[in-house]
């Protein structure tokens, strides 16, 4: 027994938005949003699954559309790559949600609050180890919510979950290890069959329930997929090689550069030892520091030295 993975566009939308099992996404939608408490008990699917509107490969994002209990719309996303002005994107898909349910000359009264959730193939807030983090609107010192908060993002990272099969306890856990590992499956595990919801969405996501159109569709989905995670790691790739060999060269470049002053200061030292004699390791110490057109100005000065104090005095005056 094989299953097609969630996260594609195709696979998604068959699994969430199919108007013939709302139940799936009733479930999915209380444990994201409500913790797995039966808070949405009814919603109405926007712009149903079907499988002859699929044409195109929608490539790394997807959404699905539906109203809830308390009047309140959500849009749901599956993020596969961190894209460029990807955490625009979702603001600006949130706020265009809620600003186009008025229609000429109705007043804002109207307008009902859209919760945006945003599942992510990767890691998007480092700066927490926060599986599943919720966003409103609050005042920034007391941190009171905004009153009518009408809107809210939701994220959910799936590599920050770490669990494995047989460590799953609550219905968020389960789901998120749905989403995460339904391709890695063999056979509909006991801790998943247990939940009708998500033995319903491995029922639908079953390779041997799928066309062959279909199959052939999802094959190519993922393919397109891979191919893009494979061109931005190639990317990644040449850009390391690219900053090593600059790093080599400048290394390189630095070392000829250090090499060249360490001969300078060997003959000018031998030099110094010839017109003033010998001098200390903390003298030494202080011509090691020089720079390069300092040294160059020692060269010259020393000509004219007649005892170690001349040197010292030049030393106090270059480092003034």
């Amino acid at each position: 027994m094989r299953f097609i993975s969630p996260k594609t566009d195709f696979a998604f939308k068959k699994i969430f938005a199919s108007s013939e099992h709302p139940e799936i996404l009733i479930s999915f939608l209380n444990a994201m949003l409500y913790n797995g408490e039966p808070t949405i008990q009814e919603l109405e699917i926007i712009d149903p699954y079907s499988a002859g509107s699929v044409t195109g490969l929608k490539d790394t994002y997807l959404d699905v559309k539906a109203k809830i209990t308390g009047n309140k719309t959500v849009i749901v996303e599956m993020q596969v790559l961190n894209v460029a002005a990807f955490e625009k994107r979702v603001v600006y898909n949130a706020a265009k949600t809620y600003s186009t349910q008025l229609k000429a000359g109705e007043g804002y009264l109207k307008l009902n609050p859209v919760i945006a959730l945003t599942i992510t193939d990767f890691i998007l807030f480092e700066n927490t180890e926060k599986l599943i983090s919720n966003f409103e609107f609050t005042e920034t010192e007391e941190k009171f919510v905004y009153p009518n908060c009408e809107l809210k993002l939701v994220f959910v990272e799936l590599p920050k979950f770490k669990k494995e099969l047989n460590e799953l306890e609550t219905l968020p856990e389960k789901w998120i290890y749905f989403m995460k590992n339904a391709p890695s499956l063999e056979a509909v595990p006991d801790t998943l069959g247990s939940i009708e919801e998500i033995n319903t969405a491995l029922g639908i996501a079953n390779r041997a329930n799928l066309t062959l159109d279909e199959l052939n569709d999802v094959d190519k989905r993922e393919m397109f997929i891979q191919d893009q995670i494979g061109s931005v790691m190639k990317g990644i790739e040449i850009g390391l090689q690219q900053g090593i060999e600059q790093g080599i060269q400048q290394g390189i470049e630095q070392g000829i550069e250090r090499g060249k002053i360490e001969g300078e200061i060997g003959l000018i030292m031998r030099q110094i030892v010839r017109r003033v004699g010998d001098v200390t390791l903390e003298v030494q110490t202080r011509i090691q520091g020089l720079s390069g057109e300092q040294l160059d100005d020692l060269g010259e000065a020393l000509l004219d030295f007649r005892s170690k104090e001349d040197l010292i005095a030049w030393l106090d005056s270059a480092a003034g």
